[in-house]
């Protein structure tokens, strides 16, 4: 489902696969051949979420943003890189995900954290408010903790997961 809150509504790229039973609601931006799972609700409606050309947001995930108020002036927007893989049931909350990042299944990354580009999370890691991973590295942990730096085979695997989900939502859209 696609729909509007308050007069704002979902912006799609092209080649974008958002699944029927995916809720993507209000000020949410999908880049190119972005692909929207079974079950993932993406809600924009207190603030903005953005998500960058080839990512893809796998299912039961939840995407959301923090509102403009006394203990977060401005709000803090949801924002999703390049080439993303999201895993299963994810809770991304207000935050920031670099690009060909690979967020592990079950994983939280809450408010004004920061994982920058080219990060393994481990599934079940929970990053905690405010915290920032560094790039080339595989965090995994509650909380997060860095465990060692990617080898090249790793980092590739970071493009080639992207890379499958294009191809996978490619197949869906052709099945229409």
């Amino acid at each position: 489902m696609i729909r509007s809150f308050e007069g704002v509504a979902p912006r799609l790229g092209a080649r974008v696969y958002v699944d029927e039973q995916a809720a993507v609601i209000g000020d949410v931006a999908l880049g190119d051949d972005v692909s929207v799972w079974p079950f993932v609700a993406a809600r924009g409606d207190v603030n903005r979420i953005v998500v960058g050309r080839r990512s893809n947001i796998q299912d039961n995930t939840v995407l959301h943003v923090t509102h403009d108020g006394p203990y977060s002036p401005g709000g803090v927007m949801l924002a999703i890189g390049e080439d993303v893989t999201v895993g299963h049931g994810v809770i991304l909350h207000a935050c920031t995900i670099g690009d060909r990042c690979l967020i592990g299944m079950g994983a939280i990354v809450m408010d004004r954290a920061i994982v920058e580009a080219d990060v393994l999370l481990a599934a079940g890691s929970m990053v905690p408010p405010g915290k920032v991973l560094k790039s080339g590295w595989l965090y995994r942990g509650s909380p997060a903790q860095p465990a060692r730096e990617l080898s090249a085979q790793e980092r590739e695997h970071l493009r080639y997961s992207a890379a499958h989900y294009v191809r996978l939502k490619d197949r869906y859209l052709g099945g229409r």
